[in-house]
Parts: C-alpha cells; sequence; structure tokens
C-alpha cells in the first residue's frame, strides 16, 4: 500500500492533493492514503477562522472549506493530527476523532485506528508544560488565553496512549520527540536551524511526552512537522533505557519482556523517524512510502476502529477531566492506594467492549454539514465574532455507543452553559456518505449497538452524565409552594457537591472553580426553572447600603 506523508499542511489541501496527482501520473502508480502531521487548518467558514491563535496575516481561508462545502472531494482518504494552527472550534467537536469533510478523518486529540491492517496512532497539540497536568477546560468563544491553551497535549491523552500494548506502525505528532535529533544528522540540522543550536544543547528542543512514547512504544515509524524542515533519524530500541524504566514503572515489565524477545529472535528493533517541513513551492514537506500489508487489495481501503484502543477510552472515562486546575492521575507512588493505575486492557474487557459495536469496528461514514461553509461570492469584509461551541452528532453517536462522556459537553455544563447541538444542513454530495448519514440519523446510530445505555433515547435526551450516577443529578418531584426553601438550600448542596466530584478525579480537595472564561449562572434562576415554582422575594433594608456599593466597585477593579 502506497502511502503519502505530509509535514505541515497548513489548509492547502488543494496544492497537497495536485502535487500527489502529478506524482501518481509521472510514476504510474495510485496512492491510497495521506497522512498530514498538523497544522490541518480545517476552516469551515470565517467564524472558524477567528478561533486560531495566529498572527493576523496569516488568517487566510486557504482551500478546505471546498472539501467541506462539497465543492471539491479528497481523492484519497486522508488521516490527520492537529497542531498549533488550527481551526480549534471544529476540532474540539471531535475529541476522539471523526470526519471533518468525506474522505478526510481527523484523529481527536489522540487516536488510533487500523488501515488494511496497518495500525496508525497519534497524538495532537504540542507540548508546554504549564498546561500539561490541566483538564480539557476550554471551550469557544475563547479568550486569548485559551485560544492558545485549547492546542496544548494533555496527560491524559498520553496516559491512555500508553496503555496500548502490541505492534505500533505509525505513529504520528506535530512536536518532534525530545532528543531525537541524537539519532540523525544534528550537524547538517544546526546549520539549516542555527536557532535550534542552543535548544539542543540544553536538551530542550522537543516534546518529553512524545519522547516517552518513542521509548514505550517502539513504532516502526513516526511522522512529525511543526519545525518545518525535513529531518531523517534511526533510533534503535534494542537496549533497555534504565531512566524511563525507573521513570515509568507501569509498563516496566512489559518493556523488559519485548528486550527479552528480541534478544532471543537477535532482531534489532528501529523507529524510523521522519519530520517534514511546510506545503509551500521548493519545500521538502511530502514523502511517500510503500508499505507491506496481508489485508490489502489494490483499490480497497477499508478503515477501522482499534479494539484496544476503544477499550482504553472505556475503562479511563473516569479519569476525565474539564477543569482548569491541575491534576494527578494514578500510579503505583501510592503504595497504599487500591485504584487501579494500569488500564492495559485484558481479553474479556476488549470483548465486552467489541459486543458495544456488534463485532463490526469499521468506522462508520457519517460525516454531515453542521455550518454554512465559507462563499466567496459572499460580502466578507464586515466584523466576525468567534462562534459558539457546538456538540457534532458524530461525538454524540461514538460517545453513546462506547458509554462515554464528550469534554466539551462536561466542561460547558459545569460552567453552566447550555449545550449548543449542532444541526445537519444540506447532505453530503459524496453518496456513500450521504447514504451512511442518513441512515445513522433515522436510527440514531449504527454505532448504538446491544447493550449500549440509552438506545431507547433520541441524542439529545442523553445526558453526558448520565453514566455518573453517583452525582445525584435526579430531580426532585414538584412540591408545594411552602417547602420551597428547604428545597433550594438542598439543591444548593447538592449543586457543590457534583462540581466538586466531576472535576476531581484524582481525589484531590479544591474549592469550587469554573473554567476561565465562563459566565456564572444565577443559581436562584436556575432553581426557580427546576421547581417551576417563584418563591417569595424577601427585600432587606441595608442601612449601610452606599459602603456596599463602594467595596464592590473596588472589587470589580
Amino acid at each position: 500500500m502506497k502511502v503519502a506523508v505530509e509535514g505541515c499542511a497548513h489548509g492547502e489541501l488543494e496544492k497537497i492533493y495536485e502535487t500527489i496527482q502529478s506524482i501518481e501520473n509521472e510514476e504510474g502508480f495510485k496512492v491510497d492514503l495521506l497522512l498530514c502531521c498538523g497544522d490541518f487548518q480545517a476552516t469551515r467558514n470565517l467564524d472558524d477562522l477567528q478561533t486560531m491563535a495566529v498572527p493576523q496575516k496569516y488568517l487566510d481561508m486557504c482551500t478546505f472549506y471546498k472539501y467541506y462545502s462539497g465543492e471539491l472531494v479528497a481523492p484519497i482518504l486522508t488521516i490527520f493530527i492537529g497542531g498549533n494552527h488550527e481551526a480549534s472550534n471544529h476540532l474540539q467537536e471531535l475529541p476522539y476523532g471523526g470526519w471533518v469533510a468525506p474522505n478526510i478523518y481527523y484523529l481527536g486529540y489522540a487516536g488510533v485506528v487500523n488501515v488494511n491492517g496497518i495500525r496508525i496512532a497519534g497524538l495532537s497539540g504540542i507540548y508546554k508544560g504549564h498546561d500539561y497536568l490541566r483538564g480539557r477546560f476550554e471551550f469557544a468563544p475563547y479568550s486569548d488565553v485559551t485560544r492558545t491553551s485549547v492546542y496544548h497535549v494533555r496527560q491524559l491523552e498520553v496516559f491512555r496512549l500508553k496503555q496500548i500494548s502490541g505492534e505500533t506502525d505509525i505513529f504520528m505528532s506535530h512536536d518532534w520527540p525530545r532528543g531525537i535529533y541524537n539519532y540523525g544528522n544534528k550537524s547538517q540540522l544546526a546549520r539549516f536551524k542555527p536557532h535550534f543550536r542552543d535548544e539542543m544543547d540544553r536538551g530542550q528542543l522537543g516534546s518529553r511526552p512524545c519522547e516517552d512514547l518513542l521509548k514505550m512504544l517502539k513504532p516502526k515509524y513516526w511522522f512529525a512537522a511543526h519545525l518545518h524542515c525535513k529531518f531523517a533519524a534511526v533510533v534503535p530500541h534494542d537496549e533497555v533505557d534504565d531512566n524511563s524504566a525507573e521513570a515509568d514503572p507501569i509498563n516496566c515489565d512489559a518493556r523488559n519482556l519485548k528486550q527479552n524477545e528480541i534478544g532471543e529472535d537477535k532482531e534489532e528493533k528501529i523507529t524510523k523517524f521522519l519530520a517534514l517541513d511546510k506545503c509551500l513551492p521548493k519545500r521538502r514537506f511530502l514523502q511517500l512510502l510503500d508499505l507491506e500489508t496481508p489485508q490489502f487489495a489494490e483499490g480497497e481501503i477499508r478503515m477501522e476502529y482499534d479494539l484496544e484502543w476503544l477499550t482504553v477510552l472505556y475503562l479511563t472515562n473516569h479519569l476525565t477531566n474539564v477543569k482548569s486546575s491541575k491534576y494527578y492521575l494514578p500510579g503505583p507512588q501510592n503504595a497504599a492506594s487500591t485504584e487501579r493505575y494500569n488500564f492495559t486492557p485484558t481479553a474479556d474487557e476488549m470483548e465486552h467492549v467489541r459486543n458495544k459495536f456488534a463485532a463490526d469496528l469499521l468506522v462508520p461514514k457519517n460525516f454531515t454539514r453542521t455550518v454554512e461553509p465559507y462563499n466567496p461570492d459572499e460580502d466578507n469584509n464586515g466584523h466576525t465574532p468567534q462562534p459558539k461551541a457546538q456538540i457534532n452528532p458524530q461525538s454524540q453517536q461514538f460517545c453513546d455507543a462506547l458509554g462515554i462522556d464528550d469534554p466539551v459537553s462536561l466542561a460547558l455544563i459545569i460552567g453552566g452553559h447550555e449545550l449548543n447541538y449542532s444541526n445537519a444542513l444540506n447532505e453530503s454530495t459524496d453518496t456513500e456518505f450521504n447514504d451512511s448519514t442518513t441512515s445513522m440519523q433515522t436510527e440514531h446510530s449504527s454505532l448504538n449497538m446491544s447493550g449500549s445505555t440509552g438506545d431507547a433515547l433520541s441524542p439529545r435526551q442523553i445526558s453526558p452524565f448520565k453514566r455518573k450516577n453517583s452525582m445525584g443529578l435526579n430531580l426532585p418531584k414538584p412540591i408545594a409552594e411552602t417547602e420551597v426553601e428547604t428545597v433550594a438550600t438542598e439543591l444548593e448542596v447538592m449543586k457543590n457537591n457534583d462540581e466538586l466530584e466531576v472535576g476531581n478525579s484524582s481525589g484531590e480537595e479544591t474549592e469550587k472553580e469554573l473554567p476561565l472564561g465562563v459566565e456564572v449562572i444565577n443559581e436562584i434562576d436556575e432553581e426557580q426553572n427546576v421547581l417551576n415554582a417563584k418563591p417569595p422575594i424577601k427585600k432587606f433594608k441595608r442601612r449601610n447600603q452606599s459602603v456596599y456599593m463602594n467595596e464592590d466597585k473596588e472589587e470589580e477593579e
């Protein structure tokens, strides 16, 4: 199977596909799969453009909108991860992956899929230490701070990727793994990018989480972008890294077992690393590979969910955190704790998840347009505000089938915001996608199988909290007006407990804290809506009203 790898796309899809087509015509073969390593810029319209954290001069619609609108259709199955130049509101709608256009698939914050038997894993975003331990608290419209932090890698995705076992054929990241330059032509890289020299000398160039994943997963290929240059390296894994074993004892036994197997077979396990440039003339932004796969017939491409990855998502759902405060994941450091910290699935756990999908792991082609695409013929000179966060039907269907929670839904609810569900607009021009989408809308979800909770409910009736029974979100029955004050007090206590329990999966006790940039809801109004009754309003005469007013003004300043 012929695979094309692209560095930073920067929205130039049309040029990338034209380049591949010219190679196909010249060489006389067909490329079967395109992998893009971030900065994809899946901007559907001008609203999406406002969520990108880039200088004003780089705010360009480029050509992705043509594939979203149906004006053009991607000629090759395209799989991509996110970088730091992204329409973050669009990608946040698909935290576990999904179609952004017919034949163009996003892997999510992190993801693993199988294409004709080739196992492809990926991690979106870039690493920044000050946000790594936080939850996924951001949602559109973003502040200046959250517009940047939203694409920073978080510990939960890395933790989940560390649970997968077995062979990983391809790993995609936007960042380079830290220290990867030591396995290639470092001097040549320093001549080409002189400003890298100091970071390399200090051992700070690249991502620490990616370095850990490289040592643990040992994929056959690792593709990256971000630094806008082509760089190749070969990383041997024939020796146990004692430092990494001490730093991450969770999978130490599995790592030692693999090393023993390598010693017995006398085969050196290596990772071929390749970073590519951005899509510009005279830049080295594209690479072609010829990969062997036993499940490949010419012209046939089959993409499936990875069962082990699905099971890891299912087993770690309770670790989902949407608070802006830092928290810690379970680990072996607390010997007294009985909390599970190794989530590499057992055969029984994977079989349980397989049954949720009725043993059919084929990724459904359920793309639908949920916003109006950009129209270059319209007057687009006016001020365009940021859009509000939306809940994508693809994410609803996936979460309901697997029995997990959508992070954006949780963040919106905790922040006191109403969930904004996307509506399908005109159907896709791709008949294959169109038929699949229509079927899903009719049956609620082609993913929902026997054993899935909420089969009888429509997507909008299913709360993201439905699996958190301990949170006590069931509303009381209507009561007499005389009991309003008592119930209001109980609701206030219940509300405070819920907020502590949702965002505190690590067991830390923190004060009630809302994500940055969200509005505080009026608790009294909320209680009145719940009880459908108007409690008597007591008016207090404040003797020192002017003093209190002065204090309020000082606090606001």
